[in-house]
């Protein structure tokens, strides 16, 4: 390759993967939007108990820079006790496909890691086609 097919520096920093990474790739953010995606999970309490590994502190903080990102909305019901649950915005939607395809490139190349061992269809899985494929 000649030096001049590489991007230069300034290129690099505006690479759309790397932008997207710096969205979702922060620890149990992609955690957080399976649950409420996939799961239907929308309380705190229930991110706790779902996500693997994940303390209060962190999950506060990743639900506020969601938030901040546009991926999550926050709804606030004045009731007694209070209750606050977190939706998906059209944006943190836009994330859906996204997941849906790392967890077929998953099933399909590294099945040992499920109970039979086999390869398998996401689409079989979750009973739908992802409108990317």
């Amino acid at each position: 390759m000649k030096m001049a097919e590489y991007a230069p520096p300034d290129e690099l920093k505006r690479c759309p993967i790397d932008n997207t990474f710096k969205i979702i790739g922060k620890k149990f953010t992609v955690h957080i939007l399976r649950e409420i995606s996939m799961r239907n999970k929308t309380r705190f309490n229930e991110f706790l108990e779902s996500v693997e590994g994940i303390n209060s502190n962190t999950l506060s903080t990743r639900l506020r820079e969601m938030e901040q990102n546009g991926l999550i909305e926050r709804k606030i019901f004045h009731e007694r006790p209070i209750r606050i649950e977190y939706y998906l915005t059209d944006k943190g939607k836009d994330v859906i496909p996204i997941l849906e395809q790392m967890a077929a490139f998953s099933m399909k190349h590294v099945p040992e890691i499920f109970v039979n061992g086999k390869a398998i269809s996401f689409q079989k899985i979750i009973g739908r086609r992802p409108k990317s494929l």
